[in-house]
């Protein structure tokens, strides 16, 4: 038997939790006269979405002597036991939303986003809450190109205004 400080790492015990039972049938007109069956994982962003949730309410935990050993234990007393399968940590992460050079963080203020990402560069997410500011952006690109036989294009350079975004 393992020692009770050993816990398996929890995206190992997710995937194993989240295999499930597939079949498929194999016969003259689908006629089911031999069937296939293995387990095979859930969709990966059901998969995703359980590991957020666990991550997001991840306890934190403290050492605590109890005897001639230090076992970690809920920092605050009033909370149940930690189970196997929950997520738990000993420092808080960074705030990577603000500029903290002692990390190397340098924030998200000032930083591009996008408005219509729904996506780690959406400026909902990028910006942390804070809100955005557009500005307009002249950008010089190739266009109106002509392919000319054998061997060379050429084209003229458009000049475009685009509205951007960045993090307030």
């Amino acid at each position: 038997m393992l020692p009770s400080t050993f816990f398996p790492p929890v995206s190992r015990q997710s995937l194993k939790a989240s295999l499930e039972m597939k079949c498929k049938c194999h016969g003259v007109s689908g006629s089911c006269s031999i069937k296939t069956c293995w387990k095979g994982l859930q969709d990966l962003k059901d998969i995703a979405l359980d590991l957020k949730n666990r991550y997001l309410s991840a306890t934190k935990v403290v050492h605590r002597p109890m005897g001639n050993r230090k076992h970690l234990v809920p920092k605050e007393l009033d909370i149940r036991p930690v189970k196997e399968s929950e997520l738990v940590y000993l420092q808080s992460s960074p705030d990577f939303c603000m500029k903290n050079e002692k990390v190397g963080s340098y924030g998200t203020q000032d930083r591009q986003c996008n408005k219509t990402s729904n996506g780690s560069d959406s400026c909902d997410l990028m910006c942390c809450g804070r809100g955005y500011n557009p500005y307009m952006d002249q950008v010089v690109e190739r266009c109106h190109c002509k392919y000319h036989w054998c061997c060379y294009v050429t084209c003229k350079k458009c000049q475009r205004t685009v509205e951007r975004y960045v993090c307030k």
